[in-house]
């Protein structure tokens, strides 16, 4: 699926991607939003998300 949404994206199309695997999406992602009770609590590139620490410990494992 993610080889799909890539080749989507390069053809520069805009995606809205609602995704439980975070460091797929964020790794795909150009702006990426971190939702707790539906309401927004961080956001960012994809690149400055996977690269936060409270969104590693919290959504990525800590890795």
């Amino acid at each position: 699926m993610f080889d799909a949404l890539k080749h989507i994206a390069a053809s520069g199309k805009t995606i809205f991607l609602v995704e439980q695997n975070a460091n797929k999406a964020l790794a795909l992602a150009h702006r990426g939003y971190v939702l707790v009770n539906g309401a927004v609590c961080l956001q960012g590139t994809g690149e400055q998300l996977l690269a936060n620490p409270q969104v590693r410990q919290a959504y990525l494992g800590g890795h």
